[in-house]
């Protein structure tokens, strides 16, 4: 793979995702429909998807594409892939909490070597460069000129005050309970992959996920998150989350940047 190639097309794909994304956000209203498994799904999702997969087919037509919105798509089986949720976090969008993203990433052997998340609501792009350091693009965004670029990193975190962000739409019981075995400073809540994001630049030290999500879901921030020197794993063994499962399932996992000590399940 040439990674310089891979991080251009994927950063200008999401950029342009991201302004389609906006112009529906924008609108006075939208249609909200409901996919087979009841996940809402917008005009968005699926302008953001033909904009994604047009760019990665054209460029890495050898490569499989996994895509959450093209259903066909999840019954592939293959060692390398890429792998798009075109809109993470439709409930944020549907509710205009803002809190959603634009997430590719590239797949090797289970494990997600380069990834972009970019919320365009927010205004906040994180990628991993071509070798492989996560960085966060301040804007304003151009697809032909790449802009500021910092170095991001995870915590040196303090295990008697930790910072600790969860979910804002899928917060429950288990995951309080969970939280609880920890000495907290804080904590915060964020929509999709963002989550992750901010485990990366050091903003959180400890993100856990007790709930269903896909690799789609995941993948780019777990990408992201490795490139700043986190580490995502297993909720129940403390073993690395991979890719590339059947169906694509994930099991609970937790975030976090290494010096966290890891409570067990």
């Amino acid at each position: 793979m040439d990674y310089e190639l891979l991080t251009n097309v994927m950063r200008s794909a999401a950029l342009e995702a991201g302004e389609a994304i906006m112009q529906v956000y924008a609108a006075a209203d939208f249609e909200v429909r409901a996919k087979s498994d009841d996940s809402p799904v917008t005009a968005a999702d699926e302008a953001a998807d033909a904009i994604i997969s047009a760019a990665l087919r054209a460029a890495f037509p050898d490569v499989a594409l996994v895509t959450e919105e093209q259903a066909a798509s999840h019954k592939l089986r293959a060692t390398t892939f890429l792998i798009v949720d075109p809109l993470d976090g439709t409930k944020e969008f549907v509710q205009r909490r803002g809190d959603f993203t634009v997430n590719i990433a590239y797949v090797v052997d289970g494990v997600a070597l380069r990834g972009i998340v970019y919320a365009p609501a927010r205004n906040r792009l994180f990628y991993t460069d071509a070798s492989g350091q996560s960085v966060e693009e301040t804007g304003p965004f151009a697809q032909d000129h790449v802009g500021q670029l910092r170095p991001i990193a995870v915590s040196e975190p303090d295990n008697a005050a930790l910072m600790v962000v969860a979910s804002k739409s899928h917060r429950d019981q288990a995951t309080d309970d969970y939280i609880a075995k920890y000495q907290i400073r804080d904590m915060t809540s964020a929509g999709s992959s963002l989550k992750f994001c901010l485990v990366a630049t050091g903003e959180a030290d400890l993100y856990p996920r007790l709930g269903r999500t896909m690799e789609w879901d995941t993948a780019a921030g777990h990408a992201v998150l490795t490139g700043a020197g986190g580490l995502v794993v297993r909720f129940d063994d403390h073993q690395p989350l991979t890719y590339g499962k059947p169906g694509f399932d994930n099991p609970f996992f937790i975030a976090a940047a290494p010096g966290v000590v890891l409570e067990p399940a």
